[in-house]
């Protein structure tokens, strides 16, 4: 029986640059029990602290050494290294996904981006807590080679991805090195992005996993359909965009003031649970007793906004970015804008709220659309602002970036129920060692 179905006992995580939490709320929802989490934004970590520290639904037994507040993983190893050390034999799971924006492939992708770098503090704590699994969640960038890197080019090397030195450097700390790229929608998360996840095992577990050479990430075949009959989902189809927020549409609603935005004068809808709605809405709306979910607020979006928006939708093709010939017809300079398909699942969430539109209405979507795209419960509430812009851009995490540089949680909470299934395999062995008689040689 795996461990989806059955809870085995609580293994112990850390997640490292946690950001709002997505990843933790995922894990905690398969079985596991956070000790901490280090996120160095404060409003990322606001929002973590709102519903994971200081929440009813899961909680962190937050380590005492460590103060319940934003940090960032450097000072982390900096001031509690002997901690770190003491957490040996003690911490099953390092998660994280460190900072991507300098691999991402809907960025500049600079190879000397300082956020890169970042990487190297996570792999020092997992040298210093050595947890028997490792898990690192990227873009999928993370595992392309910077074609323009100044320094390779010099010494005549062939440029490598970013994942082949933190392959090579666990390896060297003594684990085994599983990459994979899983599709969130696997998962039951309504959206197509592809996200790069990087499984490391402790070399002297292998033998006891039974997995005859193949990789971890094989037994999913076996997990996913179990995971969502679980859930309620459909198992051979994937979520659709219509399914995840078609409660939430404008069209026909009553619109009253927002209800947690400064400034006033922003309108959110009136919302009332619909008495038929998708088993999707019913997973997400699991856990909130009858209350509104916050993060509604819908854009005030000018009239020659909503006009241009009009004539997008006239011209794309749902579910597809705009071409940039028909994007310079209609004057918009934007990298990338798409229309919601509403019978497929999303295009990738991104920081950026104006990339995605609408699949029926012309405007971009609230926070809390954003929020289901991705999987996160309604009763999951975000902290901090709506948007940010200016020079603010390089210290704030509004809202929008929260959710989109979040790992969804349903597929953190698959990928935690592997790693438990694992988990449980070294046990029961252990547990057979220790309860098979030991054979005596006769003199």
């Amino acid at each position: 029986m795996i461990s989806c179905l059955v809870k085995p006992e609580q293994k112990k995580f850390i997640d490292l640059f946690s950001g709002c939490g997505g990843l933790s709320l995922g894990l905690m929802a398969a079985g596991w029990q956070g000790l901490f989490a280090i996120e160095i934004n404060r409003d990322a970590f606001q929002t973590l602290s709102h519903n994971l520290i200081k929440g009813n639904k899961y909680k962190f037994n937050w380590t005492d050494w460590l103060p319940q507040k934003k940090l960032s993983v450097s000072t982390l190893i900096k001031k509690y290294k002997k901690q770190l050390e003491s957490l040996r034999g003690k911490v099953d799971l390092v998660a994280g996904g460190p900072p991507c924006q300098g691999f991402s492939t809907a960025g500049r992708r600079n190879p000397d981006d300082r956020r890169n770098k970042l990487t190297g503090d996570y792999l020092k704590v997992v040298e210093l807590v050595r947890p028997k699994f490792v898990l690192l969640e990227n873009v999928s960038g993370f595992t392309m080679p910077f074609h323009h890197a100044s320094k390779q080019k010099k010494r005549n090397k062939k440029p490598r991805p970013y994942s082949d030195k933190v392959k090579l450097k666990l390896e060297k700390l003594g684990y085994t090195v599983y990459p994979k790229m899983i599709l969130s929608s696997v998962a039951g998360v309504p959206q197509s992005r592809s996200r790069f996840f990087m499984l490391a095992i402790q070399n002297e577990l292998i033998p006891t996993l039974g997995l005859n050479g193949e990789s971890p990430f094989q037994l999913l075949e076996t997990i996913i359909p179990l995971f969502k009959k679980k859930k309620k989902l459909p198992v051979k189809r994937n979520i659709s965009v219509y399914e995840a927020i078609s409660d939430l549409e404008v069209t026909g609603r009553n619109l009253i003031d927002s209800t947690d935005s400064t400034p006033k004068g922003f309108k959110q809808i009136h919302y009332v649970h619909p008495e038929k709605s998708s088993c999707f809405q019913r997973l997400m709306r699991q856990g909130c007793n009858g209350d509104i979910p916050n993060s509604l607020r819908l854009a005030k979006h000018k009239p020659a906004t909503v006009d241009k928006f009009r004539k997008i939708h006239e011209i794309a093709t749902p579910g597809v970015s705009v071409p940039i010939v028909l994007r310079e017809r209609i004057g918009i300079k934007k990298h990338a804008l798409t229309v919601l398909h509403s019978g497929k699942p999303s295009s990738t969430i991104t920081t950026v709220p104006e990339d995605v539109l609408h699949y029926s209405e012309y405007r971009i979507l609230t926070v809390r659309e954003n929020a289901r795209l991705q999987s996160f419960p309604d009763w999951f509430e975000f902290q901090g602002k709506y948007t940010t812009g200016g020079q603010s851009r390089k210290k704030d995490c509004p809202r929008y970036t929260q959710v989109a540089n979040a790992v969804p949680p349903l597929l953190a909470e698959l990928l935690g129920n592997l790693i438990l299934d694992l988990a449980s395999r070294i046990d029961s062995q252990v547990q057979d060692e220790k309860t098979t008689p030991q054979k005596t040689i006769p003199l």
